[in-house]
């Protein structure tokens, strides 16, 4: 008997979904595990499995099209199957959104990359048919928002009105872990360490040293997590995204940076899935590769603390009552006053100054 499958929530902050890619075709014979469809929801592009053996016989939500969550995706049964009964009784969702627009294929690859509603836009080609030019008028004026965007918005805002948000401050010296990455690096010439590694891993030691950051706040109590996993905020093209290493302080350097660029390189793909980036009790954002100075950030809730990082500045310093040049980066720590207290937040900045600047203990 022919089922109705409708486009799922594939992740807890998911509204609606883009079929990016469908992997069959009307008619074609499908069995248990083949992949349907790449969906692209607020956070990543997920794959979409058959749950049984059947018949693809109708497709509700086309290539590049946008709809909410629980719209009608599509049709499975048994071949040459009647299904007029089903679209008669689904046809409400199947009006809304599947409006009939016509429009040439460079046009359509245009709008699907810049995330352009096509509903919005007049074509001034033959019977109405929207053309490359009308994609380039509308970009000229206004870009709708991306499903992340609008989910970026909601979060911050929420963070912000939430949460009493403070910031504390502080330069840390960076010679000895320049020259410690350095020897690192020479001997695991093959598998590379970032300065952000690093920093990850150190925020995760001074973390357990001072656990009443690793918390939450919650409407009644103030939780705090026995495991210490750490978000890392990833910039894309279209917004932010913030995968999720676990057990960071279990881990060592080595797994740490290849999990990192493998989440990184994913994040970036869109393929990250969504179990990846649920968990986090801290977060680390680093802009010092864009040559950011200094920056605050707004809590990733349920997070009690954020950590910034700024570019590496090379300076006049001063040393044993010398001036010498030397090498600084600025740390922002911005928490969540309701269950981090300044003292608790500058314990934990001094225990990250004191592993950065002596680094040998990040590996002990």
């Amino acid at each position: 008997m022919a089922e109705v499958i409708f486009l799922p929530r594939l992740s807890d902050t998911m509204e609606e979904g883009t079929v990016v890619k469908w992997h069959k075709k009307i008619g074609d014979k499908i069995l248990e595990g083949d992949i349907l469809a790449e969906i692209e929801t607020d956070k990543a592009i997920q794959e979409f499995e058959a749950e049984y053996n059947s018949t693809l016989l109708y497709i509700g939500i086309k290539e590049g099209e946008t709809a909410p969550v629980n719209s009608l995706l599509a049709i499975l049964g048994y071949e040459n199957e009647d299904i007029s009964s089903l679209l008669k009784e689904n046809q409400t969702i199947i009006k809304k959104n599947n409006k009939k627009i016509f429009i040439s294929p460079l046009a359509k690859k245009i709008a699907f990359e810049k995330v352009i509603s096509l509903e919005k836009i007049k074509g001034s080609g033959n019977n109405g048919r929207i053309i490359k030019k009308d994609i380039e008028n509308h970009l000229s004026e206004k870009v709708d928002h991306s499903n992340m965007r609008k989910i970026i918005s909601n979060r911050l805002i929420n963070s912000q009105m939430e949460s009493p948000h403070y910031s504390l401050f502080l330069e840390i010296k960076m010679d000895n872990l320049i020259k410690f990455r350095e020897s690192l690096n020479e001997m695991n010439y093959l598998k590379k360490i970032s300065f952000n590694d690093l920093i990850v891993k150190a925020s995760a030691i001074a973390i357990k040293a001072n656990k009443k950051i690793n918390s939450s706040w919650t409407e009644k109590s103030i939780l705090y997590h026995k495991k210490i996993n750490i978000g890392i905020a990833v910039a894309l093209e279209d917004g932010l995204i913030v995968p999720v290493i676990s057990n960071v302080d279990e881990k060592s350097l080595i797994k740490i940076s290849l999990e990192i660029k493998e989440k990184v390189i994913k994040a970036k793909e869109k393929k990250l899935q969504s179990n990846e980036l649920e968990g986090s009790t801290f977060t680390v954002s680093n802009l010092g590769m864009f040559g950011i100075d200094s920056f605050t950030s707004i809590i990733n809730q349920p997070n009690s603390c954020i950590l910034s990082v700024g570019r590496i500045n090379k300076k006049p310093i001063i040393n044993n009552d010398k001036i010498v040049i030397g090498h600084t980066t600025k740390f922002t720590l911005t928490c969540d006053h309701r269950m981090i207290d300044g003292a608790v937040g500058s314990d934990y900045l001094k225990c990250l100054k004191h592993l950065l600047q002596e680094p040998l203990k990040i590996l002990l």
